[in-house]
């Protein structure tokens, strides 16, 4: 059967600003290799940093939301899968799927849980612990509610599969497990890197339209790095991340050897160069890319239960977790400072890419996953009921509240 996959893009991928850029690179060149025809579409203003996806031989097509125009773009292509970057993108478009393609699989990027994400942010907010019953909010009502529309949904992280099964009574058979997906390392690549001796400072990266990267970097600049410079005063600070605000840019300060940074156009070069990752992060969902990019590089971390959630299981971390500012500061100071504290949570990172990350057997679980809800999609739909009475309501809703601005644009 000849694969046609159209992808509707939450943003236009920039995989060197966000991981979520990245990761949607790493589902495009699979499928690429499968030799499918895939159009990526977006309703989303183009940046001067996406990714040149026309290099690749994919077709590209800027779509207008509310408009009847997709449906005409879409009948044309006729796609056998479609895939909605985000769950905002299956609320926008879904419907018009449905009616256009009705027998395209229906597939959804979640990126990570966004109400797992918000929740978490309240909770920080209020000065005191996540529960449970902060999930249950609009956001949830709505993400929830996309992922039972759609035929499968791909989760990266582990804690995320099991909060949609436990609390939100999801399907298994809806859901799909699927991290960042890495080729093998060998210890030997770390004799590649530079050592312990040619490395200095600290790193963080992260994109600044991702609330908890701000709140990271404003956490090490208010309540880290005042100790840490003392105790290091050789050490700087280095914070790079893409569309810095003003609020972001007035941290920068080299008295205090504290920069911003801006930026990374590469990276693992950055990753590197530093001696240590500090990435404290206090709410998120999903895993986190900069601490693949950190293991990559041979760059151990530092960073809290929620930063490090989802990416190690049984493993022991490449560096330090903890939730501590004392334990924080100490953690990094000892790998700063010690080279053999250094080099085993260095080989604890190829440990963790090989066993958490191996990406010729996930994308093998990956593929197989999207044949055999295809070859059953019929069976597959009429198991999920209440995907199929969202549906019926969502065809409703959603398109007469769509038809009713399509007019009040008018």
């Amino acid at each position: 059967m000849e694969q046609k996959l159209l992808i509707i893009g939450y943003v236009w991928p920039e995989p060197n600003s966000s991981a979520a850029g990245t990761r949607m690179m790493e589902f495009i060149h699979l499928f690429l290799r499968q030799g499918w025809e895939i159009t990526f579409s977006c309703p989303a203003k183009e940046s001067e940093f996406r990714y040149p996806l026309e290099d690749l031989g994919i077709t590209v097509k800027s779509i207008v939301l509310n408009d009847d125009e997709f449906d005409h773009f879409i009948k044309e292509f006729n796609p056998t899968m479609v895939l909605f970057d985000r769950f905002m993108m299956e609320e926008q478009f879904g419907w018009r799927v449905v009616k256009s393609c009705p027998d395209a699989l229906r597939m959804l990027e979640t990126v990570d849980l966004h109400c797992l994400r918000k929740a978490r942010h309240t909770a920080l907010k209020k000065n005191r612990a996540f529960e449970i019953s902060d999930l249950y909010s609009d956001i949830a009502r709505r993400e929830i509610a996309s992922i039972y529309r759609c035929d499968l949904s791909f989760l990266i992280s582990e804690i995320e599969m099991e909060l949609l099964q436990k609390y939100f009574k999801v399907s298994r058979k809806l859901l799909h497990y699927v991290p960042f997906m890495q080729d093998a390392m060998e210890v030997k690549t770390l004799a590649e890197l530079p050592t312990f001796e040619d490395r200095k400072n600290f790193v963080t990266i992260g994109g600044f339209m991702h609330e908890p990267n701000w709140d990271s970097v404003r956490f090490i600049k208010e309540k880290l790095w005042p100790k840490l410079s003392k105790l290091l005063p050789q050490a700087e600070m280095h914070v790079y991340g893409s569309y810095p605000t003003q609020k972001v840019l007035q941290l920068n300060n080299p008295k205090e050897r504290f920069f911003i940074k801006g930026r990374a156009e590469d990276a693992l070069e950055i990753m590197r160069t530093a001696k240590v990752c500090l990435a404290p992060l206090r709410f998120g969902a999903g895993i986190k890319g900069k601490f693949v990019d950190a293991m990559l590089s041979g760059t151990p971390s530092v960073t809290t239960t929620v930063g490090a959630e989802s990416m190690y299981g049984t493993l022991p971390w490449n560096g330090c977790i903890t939730d501590s500012e004392e334990e924080m500061i100490a953690a990094a100071c000892e790998l700063y400072t010690e080279k053999n504290t250094w080099k085993n949570a260095q080989k604890n990172g190829v440990a963790l890419i090989n066993g958490r990350f191996p990406k010729k057997i996930l994308e093998i679980e990956l593929l197989a996953v999207i044949d055999e809800t295809q070859e059953n999609l019929e069976k597959h739909r009429f198991e999920n009921f209440t995907g199929s009475m969202l549906l019926h309501h969502t065809l409703k809703s959603t398109e007469y509240m769509s038809r009713w601005i399509q007019e009040k644009n008018k």
